[in-house]
């Protein structure tokens, strides 16, 4: 009996050793009966910055990978190592999925669907006449899109880099509309008039520790949607769980993502709801902290 052809893939990234996308890629394939591995490309471990990820995506191509991941801090800066991008990745400006087919390298985003998936799941019915968003950088431009897909009446994107705001703004502006998103700088006030708050900067992964916003600007009418999920629990989500808001974590986000992922490099549909209950599964008492 001839052995199942080795799938090769990874992530791409920086401080990315606890990500679970080995387990939930790995173990949806053993699953399918597919014979997959997936590795870490992790530039900080590597002693190398975001220059670095040109020849790491080459020599990935050269070891016969089918695609690999990408996350912070190069879902925007792969764009250009690029060939082709999908018609969602070219108007989100940002990349987390890279396929190596027929010497071309093809990019995707399955960010976007995979937030809008799980807040869809997740909150129901929760209030868009006003939304801030914090964070505008490659999961910023997928949420923003996302929320903007969802009915958002007036998205208002804060990032301390106010020109990477601005930009952002200004791309989803010619799809959506400008009276239905704008970049801030006064958070505080912001957030005093929204009724949720999208947080998909770095903050709160266990490499950036903290909260993205002062914690006094939290109110239980507020709900919290977070990107991050590792820690499942952000000092973010747990402060606004203390108050009683509405929110959901970076979990559902994380599986969604990965299972439109895991059908591009493998050209086989997973099980979302299989991935999604493993995953939950398996972080039941483990500390990602």
């Amino acid at each position: 009996m001839t052995a199942a052809r080795r799938i090769q893939v990874g992530l791409i990234g920086a401080s990315i050793q606890q990500s679970k996308s080995p387990f939930m890629h790995e173990a949806e394939a053993r699953a399918l009966g597919l014979n997959l591995a997936y590795e870490l490309l992790d530039l900080k471990a590597m002693g190398v910055g975001p220059e670095g990820l040109s020849d790491v995506l080459r020599q990935a191509e050269r070891e016969g990978y089918a695609g690999v991941n990408i996350t912070h801090p190069c879902k925007q800066s792969v764009i250009p190592l690029l060939d082709e991008l999908s018609d969602d990745a070219a108007m989100i400006g940002a990349v987390n999925t890279v396929v190596f087919k027929g010497g071309r390298r093809h990019g995707y985003n399955t960010d976007e669907w995979g937030f809008r998936e799980s807040f869809r799941r997740h909150m129901a019915a929760a209030p868009l006449d006003r939304v801030v968003q914090i964070g505008a950088g490659g999961a910023g431009a997928a949420t923003a899109h996302a929320m903007l897909t969802l009915g958002a009446d007036r998205l208002q994107v804060f990032d301390l880099d106010r020109s990477r705001a601005e930009a952002l703004v200004s791309k989803m502006a010619a799809k959506f509309g400008a009276s239905r998103i704008e970049a801030i700088g006064a958070l505080a006030e912001a957030v005093g008039a929204a009724q949720g708050l999208v947080q998909s900067s770095p903050i709160g992964m266990a490499d950036h520790p903290g909260l993205p916003l002062p914690s006094s600007l939290l109110r239980p009418d507020l709900w919290i949607a977070e990107v991050v999920y590792f820690p499942l629990e952000t000092e973010l989500l747990a402060r606004a769980r203390a108050l009683g808001c509405r929110t959901v974590d970076g979990g559902s986000m994380a599986v969604f993502q990965a299972a439109k992922a895991f059908e591009l490099f493998t050209g086989v549909t997973p099980d979302a709801e299989r991935m999604l209950h493993r995953f939950r599964a398996e972080l039941v008492g483990f500390d990602l902290q």
